[in-house]
């Protein structure tokens, strides 16, 4: 029978195999890799990863907030006309509080 020591000692020399098996695999990913990226034409750029190998981040597009298209004429409040319309709307109608552009 194994004793304690042999196996820790068996299992080390394998963790170290096991990590070498894996940088050997990763080299030669890396390789195949590189090689279709040639073959194609493929850049970094067109994976979507920028200088230094980080991934970039997709840009999001800015929203510009959305003129109001209705005023409460006691208040001065506004809405845009988008989303769940306001408590000083509900019931009444929406012509007469319609922002006329008098310009």
């Amino acid at each position: 029978m194994t004793t304690y020591k042999e196996l820790q000692s068996q299992i080390e020399k394998l963790q170290k195999e096991a990590e070498q098996a894996r940088r050997n695999e990763i080299s030669s990913a890396i390789a195949e890799i590189h090689a279709k990226m040639n073959e194609y034409g493929i850049s970094p750029e067109d994976l979507g990863i920028g200088a230094g190998g980080a991934k970039r981040k997709p840009v999001k597009a800015t929203r510009r907030p959305v003129a109001p298209k209705y005023r409460n004429h006691t208040t001065g409040e506004t809405w845009s006309g988008r989303g769940k319309p306001p408590k000083w709307m509900a019931g009444r109608d929406k012509a007469q509080f319609l922002i006329t552009n008098a310009a």
